[in-house]
């Protein structure tokens, strides 16, 4: 289930010999014609575009490392993610977003089970496993086990809460500090975060 090495050259070559969805025609057809009527420019959809894909996990472990070294923003963050956010400059747009902790009893997991609406603007483009069908239907009806095959082995005394992700609300998960962290600056705290954590199938791990 979980994505692993990918050859993006020769993955490229296949997405571009396949023939053309027809969400692919619909698209290009509608980009065609937002440009013919003047609405758009086509550098303002190229500029549009690259903004997106400059989306990382890094910023959302930016938001994770600054909530672990601040408790006051850490506290702003469970209160309101996407105003929290907005003070670190990302702008979640209309998106609430909601972070759930995990402590020391809870572990909490994300999910959609309609699509695959995910947090974007602080974790980049969602993996493949995550738009899968195995995964939005598994997440939910066997979450232990679907955290079994991506190596995590959750503990039977923790409990563990799965979201459910909707098109105008995304979820992040907080990941529990490390031990042997104390005295990391935010950047170094940021490096062990990973996206993964982010979504809940795994746990930051100090090396």
């Amino acid at each position: 289930m979980h994505d692993g090495h990918h050859d993006h050259e020769t993955a490229g070559k296949r997405d571009h010999d396949a023939p053309l969805t027809d969400y692919q025609r619909m698209e290009i057809a509608v980009r065609e014609l937002l440009i013919e009527k003047g609405v758009v420019t086509a550098e303002e959809i190229r500029g549009a575009v690259e903004a997106m894909d400059a989306r990382s996990p890094a910023l959302g472990a930016r938001v994770v490392a600054r909530a672990w070294s601040d408790p006051a923003f850490k506290a702003r963050l469970l209160a309101g993610g996407t105003a929290a956010c907005g003070e670190l400059g990302i702008d979640m747009g209309a998106v609430k977003l909601v972070v759930v902790e995990n402590t020391a009893d809870t572990h909490n997991m994300i999910v959609c089970t309609l699509c695959s609406c995910y947090p974007r603007a602080l974790l980049g483009l969602p993996p493949d496993w995550y738009k899968g069908r195995a995964y939005r239907a598994r997440a939910v009806r066997e979450p232990r086990q679907v955290l079994k095959e991506f190596g995590f082995d959750l503990p039977d005394n923790l409990n563990l809460r799965v979201h459910d992700s909707t098109a105008d609300m995304r979820y992040m998960v907080l990941p529990a500090r490390p031990a042997g962290t104390e005295g990391w600056s935010e950047e170094r705290l940021a490096a062990i975060v990973t996206r993964d954590s982010m979504i809940g199938v795994a746990v930051p791990k100090v090396q």
